[in-house]
């Protein structure tokens, strides 16, 4: 008697591109953002500074909890849901535990987006605060996912003609202090050293300090990636 008709096909994971876990984050951010103003209006509208103080912290707590809790209970925040994006725990396919969550929320706000310049790098396209924690970002309905907004596991390099992973990260080291060495010496050259010092910088220089960031953020994906691939002098494959 054949089994193969009970056999489940098991679907490929599909893991999100950095794009569209943008797009969860700046949903998130627009939630909070939301949040935060409705609190004020009717903090306003109250004048009442118990009350008001009540609020303040019922908010503070809220968005504070807003993501580990989501994320644990749910595999995703409202972000997440809406871009059609789950969070899943590495070792058994489900949900990451509420500490998972909260260790995911720390790492990310103490990195920032700098998290985020080692996916491509990566089998899975993890950020770094999902390889802390084991976890990955994926399609949570394949269904609805289009080509586009997601990639399978990607394969490791031959080692038969690829440099050893010291080296690679060795190089990729080496490239980063000198690309943040250009930055900080372009910033020296174009800012004030009022504006260097943070006391006070003229729009033109905010405008200025932002590109350079975005910049810094994409030179130093396109390093990590480039890098690991084994295609930057010093470290490129046979």
């Amino acid at each position: 008697m054949s089994v193969d008709g009970d056999m489940s096909i098991v679907p490929t994971p599909r893991y999100a591109r950095f794009s569209r876990r943008l797009r969860g984050i700046v949903l998130d951010w627009i939630i909070t953002m939301a949040v935060l103003f409705g609190a004020v209006l009717v903090a306003v509208s109250i004048q009442n500074d118990r009350f008001s103080r009540m609020l303040g912290i019922l908010v503070v707590m809220t968005l504070l909890l807003y993501e580990p809790v989501l994320v644990s209970f749910t595999g995703g925040t409202l972000g997440h849901y809406f871009t059609n994006l789950r969070v899943v725990n590495d070792r058994d396919g489900g949900n990451v535990s509420f500490l998972k969550a909260c260790a995911r929320v720390v790492i990310k706000g103490l990195l920032g987006w700098y998290s985020f310049v080692i996916l491509a790098a990566t089998r899975r396209n993890q950020a770094v605060h999902d390889l802390i924690t084991r976890s990955t970002v994926q399609i949570r309905d394949p269904a609805k996912a289009l080509p586009g907004q997601y990639v399978t596991e990607r394969s490791e390099p031959a080692p038969a003609n690829m440099p050893p992973r010291w080296r690679r990260i060795a190089v990729i080291c080496v490239y980063l202090v000198l690309l943040f060495t250009l930055i900080a010496v372009v910033g020296l050259a174009f800012l004030s050293p009022a504006c260097l010092n943070r006391s006070f910088c003229s729009a033109g220089e905010r405008v200025f300090d932002l590109a350079t960031n975005i910049i810094l953020l994409v030179m130093m994906a396109f390093v990590v990636a480039l890098g690991w691939k084994g295609k930057l002098f010093g470290a490129r494959k046979v």
